[in-house]
């Protein structure tokens, strides 16, 4: 397969044109970097799943400003790429204004709204998958207080955060959740020193289990929290590994399913919204061999009947973005 390693400028970008296959797919990752090993890191893994699995090739880019989202997009549909798929809320604004002129190009956008005929628009139910480790959290805690650290403060954020706070607080009513976040610009999900350091704050304000829904910084709150001796919780990809024994589970976000299957559909990807929930496999909790000794058959038993439920309908999480507000939580 074809990979651009880094957009530095107008000449690594003019090679974007430069012998591209037609309807070869195509991937641009959010600020952060492709190895984040959080949410573009799993976009990047459904990428190559897909070129697996069909011996097809792609292309992608990291973007190393918010300057060149326009830029990348037009040259890549201008080579003949399609699907082109976007990671990001951060590209619904310059989508919306560059797919009109590319009505033949097909386009996704991942944690972005886009209402062009062009353009396939990917959500996830984040606040689903966080009220399961939230459970698990407050159900692993000794100090019944537990910590949430966020990337950039906006309402996607928030819905992690909240949807956590829920989660916990069904586990155990007592529990207090100290929440932060890293910044409120795209700097916030590459800043693990950042991530680290509220981690730090968190753990001295009595914080045993931390969850970090940071995207690159949340390196740095897994591995704060493993040099104290605490807990934490990744997310999106399952970072379990980072820190076997360590890390309690990860709320798994399937961007890279969202890719696989972008790259799967080619040409005839279809416009509209498509929601991955729970229901749908879009969010979980990860468990494997590098935490199953964290996870009691009780934590287990009680997580499973949650979420059961909620697919079925049966419980309903609070979804911050439907109404700016969480009411376990005071951001």
């Amino acid at each position: 397969m074809t990979h651009i390693a880094r957009a530095l400028g107008t000449t690594a970008l003019i090679t974007l044109g430069a012998g591209a296959a037609l309807a070869e797919p195509a991937l641009i990752y959010d600020l952060g970097g492709k190895f984040d090993r959080s949410f573009n890191e799993a976009a990047f893994n459904g990428a190559e799943r897909w070129a697996e699995e069909t011996g097809g090739s792609y292309r992608d880019i990291e973007m190393q400003s918010e300057a060149q989202r326009e830029q990348v997009l037009r040259r890549f549909a201008e080579a003949g790429q399609n699907p082109i798929v976007t990671t990001g809320f951060a590209f619904a604004d310059v989508l919306n204004q560059v797919a009109p002129d590319y009505p033949d190009t097909r386009f996704a956008i991942i944690d972005g709204f886009v209402e062009q005929p062009n353009v396939l628009s990917v959500l996830f139910a984040e606040h689903e998958g966080s009220y399961l480790v939230g459970m698990l959290a407050a159900m692993a805690s000794e100090t019944g207080t537990v910590g949430f650290v966020g990337g950039m403060d906006i309402p996607l954020i928030r819905r992690f955060g909240c949807g956590f706070a829920e989660g916990v607080m069904a586990a155990n009513p007592d529990a207090s959740v100290i929440a932060n976040f890293t910044g409120t610009t795209p700097a916030a999900w590459n800043d693990p020193v950042r991530g680290s350091e509220i981690t730090q704050a968190q753990i001295s304000q009595g914080a045993d289990v931390v969850y970090a829904a940071a995207g690159g910084t949340g390196v740095g709150v897994l591995q704060a929290a493993a040099d104290a001796d605490i807990l934490s919780i990744g997310v999106d990809s399952n970072q379990n590994f980072l820190h076997p024994g360590q890390v309690l589970t990860s709320m798994l976000k399937r961007v890279d399913n969202a890719v696989f299957d972008a790259f799967s559909e080619g040409t005839e990807l279809a416009a509209g919204v498509q929601v991955m929930d729970l229901a749908a496999g879009g969010v979980d909790w990860a468990l494997d061999e590098h935490n199953e000794a964290l996870i009691t058959d009780e934590m287990r038993a009680a997580v499973e009947e949650a979420r059961e439920a909620i697919i079925s309908g049966e419980l309903t999480v609070h979804n911050y973005t439907d109404t700016d507000s969480c009411p376990v939580l005071s951001f």
